[in-house]
Parts: structure tokens; sequence; C-alpha cells
């Protein structure tokens, strides 16, 4: 794929939108059943499955079998709403969600690409471990995403020679992909959405550092001895590298061009000036403006960065256009599922939503960080944060205060247990598609939901008792 491509792809995308507006009204969660969530179930078991029990046919046809999950959706709900109001629903996700969503992450996986690390960096476990280290504080500055396509190549050449290396991916995801984002509304999609809603900048990083430090220091330890156990047991597969090459950066274009979209993130953070229609649905100003930075930062970075070097790093398109086509289909199929969620106790989902208070409609923290995290292990954390924090009052200046081990549940919630699935947070996905891209096995859907039931739950189970 060409950079000339970029632009082409999103001219597309804006040339096969309706030509009429969707004069459509939204419909309530209070309107649909839990059956409404049968595609989504469908697609997140297409996921888990097919790679085991049909590989060659889920490899070949994944972006055809997403697209049957989200027409089982969009075409009973056209023939139950109206065509008009399928049609502006699912606009209204592209617009809102999807299209902010994915140019951000292709601005970042193209810039991300176009750094390159050289120099003799052999994956010893501390070597590990600082890597991984420093992907976790780097997280907060630059965003989850940011920092797991900037250290993801890297970490896999360090790690090359070695046979016994599985490990090391799926704890990149936890503490990089991850639990690394919870300082600061860069970090991760929900801080950022607290954010827009109100809570001051700094209140993460003050609030919730203890329990970042908490998981981040244990996982890190976890995960030093367990490279260390496996490092014991292939030091013969070391490579003779003769003199060692200084460490040193090149591409670094693309690391002021991350800063550009790092600014254009607080931008719209900072800076709404209104709203724009285009095709009956409204959008920030801002938004639509942070969308065109980002393609045209990826279309830049393409253009400034050399071709021998993004081969060097491994570069590829396949891994963004897997998550581009799936994501597509998760965003479609898992709106009815967070419409119920909005709906509150007027809707299905009311028995779950009830457990959040006490008997006298005092919040329980504790239920509040397993909610949105039991939820955000599945769904997108961004809008299921949202949900849970219009659950508890939605005024940012009492929850700060009066109800700030509420917010924290709910940010630590959202944030830290997008870990226990490859769809609970964007970077999860691209992680794995990088690494299988280069050759490297990771866990199936199901493997990896176990590596996070050994390693994450109990490290949540004591966070609660510690601090919710």
């Amino acid at each position: 794929m060409s950079a000339a491509t970029i632009p082409a792809l999103a001219a597309a995308a804006l040339a096969i939108l309706p030509a009429t507006p969707a004069a459509a009204a939204e419909v309530s969660g209070a309107e649909l059943s839990v059956f409404w969530g049968i595609p989504f179930v469908g697609m997140l078991l297409s996921i888990a499955l097919m790679p085991l029990l049909a590989g060659h046919i889920w490899h070949h046809h994944y972006g055809k079998i997403s697209a049957g999950w989200a027409a089982l959706l969009v075409l009973p709900f056209a023939i139950a709403f109206g065509p008009e109001v399928a049609a502006g629903e699912v606009w209204h996700i592209m617009l809102q969600e999807y299209i902010p969503f994915i140019a951000l992450l292709l601005a970042l996986y193209v810039t991300g690409g176009g750094v390159l690390l050289k120099g003799t960096l052999v994956g010893t476990p501390l070597v590990n471990v600082a890597l991984l280290a420093l992907g976790t504080v780097i997280a907060s500055i630059m965003g989850t995403t940011g920092a797991s396509m900037l250290l993801i190549r890297p970490v896999l050449r360090a790690n090359a020679f070695r046979r016994r290396k599985t490990h090391t991916f799926v704890f990149f995801i936890f503490l990089v992909s991850n639990i690394g984002g919870s300082l600061t509304p860069l970090g991760d999609p929900p801080l950022y959405l607290g954010f827009l809603k109100g809570v001051s900048f700094f209140w993460t990083t003050t609030h919730l550092f203890s329990e970042f430090l908490f998981c981040a220091v244990l996982l890190l330890a976890a995960y030093y001895v367990l490279d260390v156990m496996a490092w014991a047991r292939e030091k013969a597969a070391i490579p003779d590298t003769g003199a060692k090459e200084p460490l040193r950066l090149e591409g670094l274009v693309n690391l002021a061009l991350i800063g550009v979209v790092v600014v254009m993130v607080l931008v719209q953070g900072a800076w709404q000036p209104g709203e724009v229609s285009l095709f009956g649905q409204h959008i920030g100003a801002e938004r639509l403006l942070g969308v065109v930075v980002f393609v045209a930062v990826a279309f830049v970075s393409m253009r400034l960065t050399p071709v021998a070097l993004r081969e060097a790093n491994g570069f590829a398109w396949g891994a963004i256009l897997e998550v581009a086509k799936l994501f597509a289909a998760i965003f479609v199929t898992m709106s009815p599922v967070l419409a119920i969620l909005r709906a509150g106790e007027a809707g299905a989902a009311a028995p779950l939503v009830a457990l959040t208070s006490g008997p006298h409609g005092e919040p329980i923290p504790w239920v509040y960080f397993w909610l949105s995290g039991a939820l955000s292990s599945f769904l997108d954390n961004a809008p299921t944060y949202l949900v849970f924090f219009n659950l508890a009052g939605g005024d940012p200046i009492h929850l700060m205060t009066e109800g700030a081990l509420t917010l924290a549940a709910i940010s630590c919630g959202a944030v830290f247990m997008g870990a226990n699935s490859y769809i609970g947070n964007a970077p999860n996905f691209m992680v794995k598609a990088i690494v299988e891209e280069n050759g490297e096995r990771m866990p199936s859907f199901f493997g990896y939901c176990a590596w996070a039931l050994v390693f994450l739950v109990p490290l949540f189970i004591l966070v609660t008792l510690i601090f919710f």
C-alpha cells in the first residue's frame, strides 16, 4: 500500500456514504431486549473459535464473516424499526465512533512503524523488563496505542532469537497496552472521555497513581520471574552479535508527528467551536478536524520516512487492515448492548445496574470497579466508562471530591480490565496482529483470557481489597 492510498481510502469511505440525510430518531436502549446482543456474541465467538476450528477459512475470509455478523444485526433492525432508522444508527456509529477511532489508530500505527531503534538489543530478562517498564511509563504520555506501536517492534527484534517468548508479548499487552495508560487522559480513551466531561487533567495522575504503581510493580515482578525461568532454559541460543552497536533512534520525524497527534487530542478537549452536520448526523468540528489531522499525519509519515527504514522495522499493512475490518463489525454489533446499558434501570440490564448501589442509594465502589471492568473486557472500554460515569451521577465536581473513590473505581476498572481479552482495548488486538504478522505465535482468544485469569484476576482482587 502506497502513501497515496491513505487519503484515497478516506475519500472512498466518504464516497460510499448515503447521499441523503439519515433523518432517523435514535432508538432508546429501553426498547431493546437482550436478544439484540446475539450478533455481538456471535462476533466474539467467531474471533475466539474460528482461528482454532477453521483457521484457513478465518484468515482468508474474516472480513466477510465480520460483515455477516454486522448484517445480521442491521437487517433485522431495519425490519423492526425501519430502514431509515437503521441507516441512521449505522451512520451515527461510523461518524461518531468508528471513523475518529480508526483515524487515530492509523496515525499512531504509521508513525510508530516509522521509528526504528537500532543497535545491539538482546532480549535478556533485564532488557525485557526495562523495555516493558519504559512502555508502561510513556503510555500515559503518548497513549497506550502510541506506546504499543512504538515499542512492540523493538521487543520483537530483541527477542527474535528466543524460543520461549510468548509470555513477553502477553505481559506487553498487560502493561504497555493497558495498565500504563492510567495516569493521564492521554493514556487511554476512557480517561479522555472523563476529561471531556469535566474531570481535571491531573486528577487521574494524583488519584490513580497508587493503583497504577501497585499493578505495574507486581506485573513486572511476575514477568521477570517468568522470563528468568525461560531464559535459564535457552541460554545456549544467544546469538553471537560481535561488537556491540550503541542504541540509536532513526526516523525521528515520526516522534515529532506523534507529538502532533498528542497535541491534536488535547486540542479536541480544549477547543469546541460547535457542531457540523454530515448526512443528517452532527459531529463536533474539533473531532472532524482531528480525523483530517490524523489522516494527514499518516500521509506525511509515509512520505517522509524512507522505505528502507520501514522494511528494516518489519512494517506492513496487514495488522491495521485486520483491526479496521474486525472493529468495524465490533462497533456496529456492540451498539445495542451499550444502548441497553445506557438505559440503566429502564433497560434489560436493570438487575445488573441495581448492583451498583447500596440499600440507601449510596454507590458501592468495588462493584463499580468490577462491573465497569468486566464489561470493558469485552465491550469498548471508552463508552463503558461513560455508562458508569453517568450511572454514578455524571457530575465531575462531585465525582472528583465526595465521589472520588467511585470515580477511581470506574477509571481503574475501564483501563485495567481492558487487558482481560484481546478486544478489551484496541492496542491489544493490534499488538497480537503485529506479532503474528512477524511470524511469532500468540495465544488463542481463550488462551489469552487464561493468561489474564491467572495473572490479572488475582491482581484485581488484591486491588479491590486494598483500594476499593
